[in-house]
């Protein structure tokens, strides 16, 4: 075990944002990647605003994800692991008081208006501030300098004292971070790059606490898509919540590939890795500085990848799992038909999400679309061609797709033309659109008989 400790604080106020997944998961990454620790602390010191259903949402999430962490809260919620806790800020409060008992009698606190504001040191002089309108104390200090794993070298400027506990007795941000940093020994805080401004403040504070500073990397934002329009992506943009994957049937794994790549580099353009090939080969210095775009579309298209290598028995699994999960169990209850059913689909679909409306014509009566109908049944002899087929059909072998395909293409050369004179028709008639399967796979799972029953009622109703 090395002494890398890392930590991953979120607030249980929300959706789990695919922002607040990556910097898990780059923290992740780094502790498996070194051998150190992952810890899970929750920042729930908002009390008209934090949820016990948003907190188990992080919980499943991460989970999910395949993100365990070595200290925190335990994902039943009951109990913790770890010997630095609590790992929940509302339960730290004698430890905050404990601090600022520390800073006070140092001298680098003092209390002002009801509240705690922490000292800095230098020379102190006044100014009239435009934008606040009023007379302000400033102090004369050195810049602080950041020497950011990400960012290279960052100076920021902290010039006047800032509160560490409000009026109302209840520590900030700034406060609670440093110290629950400080006391849980954490080595390298991996954050968002929005979190850079906040930095000098935090770095003044282990000064003030005689503490030397963590190692700073600060992560790129995700932007948006060109699509979603301009700036940071929100938990309102399409795709900005963990859940809408899970409700989608993605493959975590999947996830976890394409958000290591989303601001991370290996070194080559490979854009599906093994979670063990990442773990092996991510690093700091690997991060990219620019900001990332997120690419829905390139998220499809990485979990296309995981869903077509799944093996059959994987995916018919998945597949069932997925359909109890939404209440389709009726689907079901013949099982080896299902698994026939969705098998055909796995090479077609880019989520298992998708398998329900992608496969409903093969569990019940299809719903014939108007305007695919429309351009069929303008072209040619559409009715006649389905005549012909339903008089062929009975004596077609249907043991193969081969033998399908030679029945039809049989029939077509008896009358002079040829395989797609019948396909589009039927295909319409059978599943009610234009797209899908090969039409011989299709016929081979429905059946002769379902088959036939479809063409049949498909040319009484043209």
């Amino acid at each position: 075990m090395s002494n890398v400790r890392v930590r991953f604080a979120p607030s249980p106020t929300g959706f789990f944002h695919i922002g607040s997944a990556r910097t898990a998961l780059f923290n992740w990454l780094y502790a498996r990647h070194t051998g150190g620790t992952f810890i899970l602390r929750i920042e729930d010191t908002d009390q008209a605003r934090n949820s016990e259903a948003f907190l188990k949402l992080i919980y499943d999430s991460l989970t999910w994800l395949g993100m365990d962490w070595d200290e925190g809260p335990n994902p039943s919620g009951v109990g913790e692991r770890g010997s630095y806790g609590p790992y929940r800020q509302s339960q730290r409060g004698a430890i905050y008081q404990r601090y600022k008992q520390q800073l006070l009698d140092s001298g680098r606190a003092y209390e002002k208006d009801g509240a705690v504001w922490f000292k800095l040191l230098g020379e102190r002089y006044k100014v009239f501030d435009d934008h606040r309108k009023k007379e302000v104390e400033k102090v004369k200090t050195s810049p602080v300098v950041i020497d950011d794993q990400i960012r290279g070298r960052v100076e920021r400027q902290e010039d006047e004292d800032f509160v560490i506990f409000r009026s109302d007795g209840n520590p900030v941000f700034h406060f609670v971070n440093v110290v629950d940093d400080i006391e849980m020994k954490v080595s390298h805080i991996i954050r968002g790059e929005d979190h850079l401004s906040n930095t000098s403040k935090h770095v003044r504070l282990y000064e003030g606490f005689g503490v030397t500073a963590p190692v700073f990397a600060h992560i790129p934002l995700i932007l948006k898509s060109p699509e979603m329009g301009q700036g940071k992506m929100s938990k309102r943009d399409k795709g900005a919540l963990i859940e809408e994957y899970q409700k989608r049937g993605f493959d975590p794994q999947a996830l976890v590939n394409y958000l290591a790549l989303l601001g991370w580099n290996p070194g080559d353009d490979r854009e599906k890795m093994p979670i063990a090939d990442i773990v092996k080969l991510f690093d700091l210095p690997g991060i990219n500085q620019s900001n990332a775009k997120f690419d829905g579309k390139k998220l499809e298209h990485v979990n296309m990848l995981y869903t077509l290598q799944q093996n059959s028995t994987q995916f018919a699994s998945g597949s069932a799992a997925y359909f109890k999960q939404q209440g389709l169990e009726t689907v079901l209850l013949d099982q080896p038909y299902f698994n026939e059913v969705v098998l055909l689909a796995q090479p077609k679909i880019k989520a298992i999400g998708e398998l329900p409306a992608y496969t409903s014509y093969f569990f019940r009566d299809p719903v014939i679309d108007s305007k695919v109908k429309d351009k069929v049944m303008a072209k040619g002899e559409p009715k006649v061609r389905l005549a012909e087929l339903i008089a062929a059909l009975p004596a077609m072998d249907f043991s193969s797709d081969t033998a399908i395909e030679a029945g039809i293409k049989s029939l077509a050369e008896g009358k002079g033309l040829g395989f797609g004179d019948y396909q589009a028709v039927a295909r319409l008639a059978v599943s009610g659109t234009n797209a899908g399967p090969s039409i011989t796979s299709m016929f081979r799972v429905l059946g002769k008989d379902r088959v036939l029953a479809r063409l049949q009622k498909f040319l009484a109703s043209a």
